[in-house]
């Protein structure tokens, strides 16, 4: 049994999650295999005391990458579970504000 702060891995910084965070009020995290969308929110809402509209789940699957030498396919990354969370309008994740 996970807790609420076992929940959330690490927060997603990409060129694209950093305009979802200043267009869009869109916030990415890795999250663990087992997360529901009713744990995420309230993961967030605890840790971030924000308030949540939305939470959008998906299971990233593993990247294949080249070998240089040999030129083999291996599967290097493993996949995980990314979750895109939506806030309400005036809130902010302060985790992120100094990336951009």
């Amino acid at each position: 049994m996970t807790t609420i702060y076992d929940v959330l891995r690490r927060p997603i910084v990409t060129e694209k999650s950093n305009y979802q965070n200043s267009q869009l009020h869109q916030y990415a995290f890795e999250v663990t295999p087992s997360a529901t969308k009713t744990l995420v929110k309230d993961a967030v809402e605890t840790i971030f005391d924000v308030d949540v509209v939305r939470v959008n789940l998906m299971n990233v699957p593993a990247k294949r990458t080249l070998r240089w030498r040999s030129r083999r396919r291996m599967v290097r990354r493993s996949g995980y579970k990314k979750a895109i969370i939506t806030l309400a309008q005036g809130d902010t994740i302060d985790l992120f504000e100094g990336v951009k």
